[in-house]
């Protein structure tokens, strides 16, 4: 009798053992995620050089070489499928979708870091790339929507990559994606759901970043949040494995006030998180909600709270590194009717 409760404690101390050092890995890497960093490719991201990244004009096309030369310099790959990490989309196509007159060709960026166990089961972490460009003389310089975004994507596959060099890389492989033309109907990410470099039947979920770098006009007083939009729409399990993530190493207000299925607002549908849940992938939109700056030439990287920038990118990043790492694959269990 006392050799089995012996065994049952070793065992018991083995289990726990495990847990501990999977949560001090996944709070390790999120260190990586600095605000210092952060506010350092915004500057130059949301910068008058990249002239409001309007679709397909020039200043787009700086910024797409600046998230591929990121991830050149950090060794992350291109995945097969893409022209050295961009997934051109023509001017015919992006024309003929946009509702908003023709557009010059423009391309989504996308890196990757493979999976060790299930490396065909994909976590897709988005952000749209562009902005509105320039208006009247004046540069939209789109810091917030949705360069916050797209420096915390950055960020966060930098982590992942530090893992991976040391050992602990990803049971399931985490696709980067830098959409286009978000800001003229979802075109980006309509492109790619429609022309996936990975089946959609194995993408696991989409946790998409929509600006979160602000705070809004209800959070003056309490800027310790962020909106979590779609989180239980088509995943119950997704609901609470994002819950649980906070509880365990953030301990942000997670406020749901747009989550309501009669939103008027319909934030749900407005960004490119909607292009993934219309094929039944589990999705979460992370959002600070809109302020005085939004669309406007004001949203400036000096406005920006880098430190609430790096909490909000660091629960990002721990809910991936979950989903990434859990044994099972998480359950859709309120699909819909495709269209």
């Amino acid at each position: 009798m006392k050799k089995i409760i012996f065994l049952f404690s070793i065992i018991t101390f083995l289990g726990c053992s495990s847990t501990y050092d999977a949560t001090k890995s996944a709070k390790k890497f999120a260190k990586r995620i600095t605000a210092k960093d952060l506010k350092k490719h915004l500057y130059t991201y949301a910068s008058d050089e990249f002239e409001g990244r309007n679709t397909g004009e020039a200043g787009q096309k700086k910024a797409v070489e600046y998230l591929r030369k990121f991830y050149i310099d950090q060794k992350i790959d291109a995945p097969a499928g893409t022209e050295n990490y961009f997934q051109l989309i023509s001017s015919e196509w992006l024309s003929k979708t946009s509702k908003r007159g023709p557009l010059q060709a423009s391309e989504n960026v996308l890196a990757f870091i493979e999976g060790t166990e299930k490396p065909k089961e994909i976590i897709v972490i988005s952000a749209h790339l562009d902005h509105v460009g320039t208006k009247d003389g004046e540069i939209y310089n789109g810091a917030d929507d949705d360069g916050s975004g797209t420096v915390a994507i950055l960020e966060i596959a930098e982590a992942f990559k530090k893992a991976a060099k040391r050992g602990n890389k990803p049971k399931r492989s985490v696709l980067f994606l830098h959409v286009t033309g978000e800001e003229k109907g979802l075109l980006g990410s309509k492109y790619y759901t429609e022309n996936p470099i990975f089946p959609l039947a194995n993408t696991v979920c989409n946790l998409n970043i929509d600006m979160i770098g602000r705070v809004d006009k209800f959070h003056k007083t309490d800027s310790n949040y962020v909106y979590l939009i779609g989180s239980d729409k088509l995943s119950t399990e997704l609901h609470q494995i994002s819950e649980s993530v906070n509880n365990k190493f953030t301990n942000i207000n997670l406020d749901y006030k747009y989550n309501s299925d009669d939103d008027p607002n319909r934030f749900y549908y407005r960004s490119d998180h909607y292009n993934f849940a219309k094929h039944n992938i589990p999705v979460i939109f992370y959002f600070n909600g809109t302020h005085e700056d939004y669309h406007k030439p004001t949203d400036t990287p000096d406005k920006i709270n880098y430190e609430l920038l790096e909490k909000r990118t660091r629960l990002i990043f721990h809910t991936a590194w979950e989903l990434a790492n859990r044994k099972e694959r998480i359950v859709v269990d309120k699909a819909e009717a495709t269209e």
